[in-house]
């Protein structure tokens, strides 16, 4: 028996739809039948209170739980392909829309920045954008729509990470960021030192010189130009967050659980998540090519004993405010990806979320996800669909996040062999 382990990226909501979740209110035949045959729990992604950005969440939901995280930025630089050094800062990035006082009018520029502009936007920072002290230097790159990662350094000083986000929708909090619940009518937060050195000082300051110069670059380029003409939100800030500064020495996926894995991927920071954790990583077509995706696993799985596949389309509605957009995202991966899913034998299916994004907050929220453990050869649960209330039903109960994927080694290892007959643990 092989693996197949969904992430439905910010699937989980709150009763807003008739008092009805957007899980609930769908009309999800397939994830049902799945379900059927299922044992079911709720999971806390980064365990329980903690309303968790997607890398720390994925990072646990693949088994990987830290002292201290190393941070976002460095996640993002690693999975955009920026070069990055020990020593060096690195930070997550988004072209943001803020008013004359600073106002963040909308964090991600109503998601309408085309990556044609966004890279035009990103060679202009790079290209009018000095520090004053010529010791200090950066590497900014756009990677997707709004998005983009930040890498800066100074020479013969290990820059500190020790200092605090400009995204006010995330508030650094013992060395990860936890997201706020109502971001509305929030500033452009000043980058301050965390901790009383010379290293986080120099940090917090370079921060913000390089955002006080990209937002007088980014106020007068074409883009905002033709934008304004338009009427539409300009991208006249960057917005920055979780910094870090040394890259993680991480037990590989393939030693840690004794299975050779295989992930499909579309965002830099879940292509991150897999080069830390050495996990190999494919494309397979666009964000919304559902019927590739599976075509790929399938493929895979002819290799590789597990496959990961992360599904971004459920987290954006939730973003939005919009629960009837995200009821229909999840009909339309039910119908184009789990109907093919189905179709596949011998396989462990598993099924959940890297974090709970609650339309009526527009933020990922501390509320547990559901998890679907789903086999014709599992003894099963009384449950009939993947949701959340059918979930808190499950034989599984509650867990957190890292303590998903030993379960599901477990069950691996208890059924011996993998559908051609050989081991699957070294």
């Amino acid at each position: 028996m092989k693996l197949l382990y969904v992430l439905l990226d910010g699937v989980g909501d709150r009763p807003e739809l008739n008092y009805l979740t957007p899980l609930e209110a769908a009309i999800t035949p397939n994830l049902d039948e799945l379900a059927r045959r299922a044992r079911m729990g709720l999971v806390h992604p980064a365990g329980r209170g903690i309303a968790p950005e997607s890398d720390l969440a994925v990072f646990a939901m693949l088994g990987y739980r830290f002292d201290r995280y190393f941070g976002r930025g460095i996640v993002e630089a690693v999975g955009s392909g920026l070069e990055f050094r020990n020593g060096e800062l690195a930070l997550r990035a988004n072209f943001a829309t803020v008013s004359d006082d600073l106002t963040l009018l909308d964090r991600r520029v109503g998601r309408s920045l085309s990556d044609e502009e966004g890279r035009s936007l990103a060679d202009a920072i790079n290209s009018s954008v000095r520090f004053e002290d010529p010791k200090a230097y950066f590497r900014f790159k756009h990677t997707v729509s709004h998005r983009a990662a930040l890498v800066i350094g100074y020479e013969g000083v290990e820059l500190s990470d020790e200092i605090s986000n400009t995204d006010p929708a995330y508030r650094k909090v013992g060395g990860i960021s936890v997201a706020e619940e109502k971001v509305e009518g929030l500033k452009l937060s000043k980058c301050v030192p965390l901790a009383d050195t010379y290293e986080a000082r120099l940090s917090s300051e370079l921060v913000n010189e390089f955002t006080e110069k990209c937002m007088a670059v980014l106020k007068e380029h074409e883009v905002n130009r033709r934008r304004r003409e338009l009427g539409m939100l300009e991208a006249n800030a960057i917005t920055l967050r979780d910094a870090g500064n040394r890259l993680p020495e991480l037990e590989p996926i393939w030693k840690k659980f004794g299975l050779r894995f295989a992930g499909i991927l579309d965002m830099p920071v879940e292509i991150g998540v897999s080069r830390l954790v050495g996990m190999d990583g494919f494309k397979a077509g666009g964000m919304t090519d559902y019927e590739e995706k599976v075509d790929k696993a399938k493929e895979l799985l002819e290799e590789y004993d597990a496959v990961y596949v992360h599904l971004k389309g459920t987290d954006e509605p939730g973003h939005d405010g919009d629960p009837m957009k995200k009821k229909e995202v999840i009909e339309e991966i039910d119908s184009r990806f789990f109907s093919k899913v189905l179709e596949l034998d011998e396989l462990l299916v598993v099924v959940s979320a890297d974090h709970s994004t609650p339309c009526s907050l527009r933020a990922h929220s501390s509320d547990p996800v559901p998890l679907m453990v789903s086999s014709p050869k599992l003894e099963r649960d009384r449950v009939c669909r993947f949701t959340e209330r059918e979930a808190r039903k499950g034989s599984l109960g509650e867990l957190n996040g890292w303590e998903v994927m030993p379960l599901l080694a477990s069950i691996l290892r208890s059924k011996g062999l993998d559908s051609a007959g050989n081991s699957l643990v070294p």
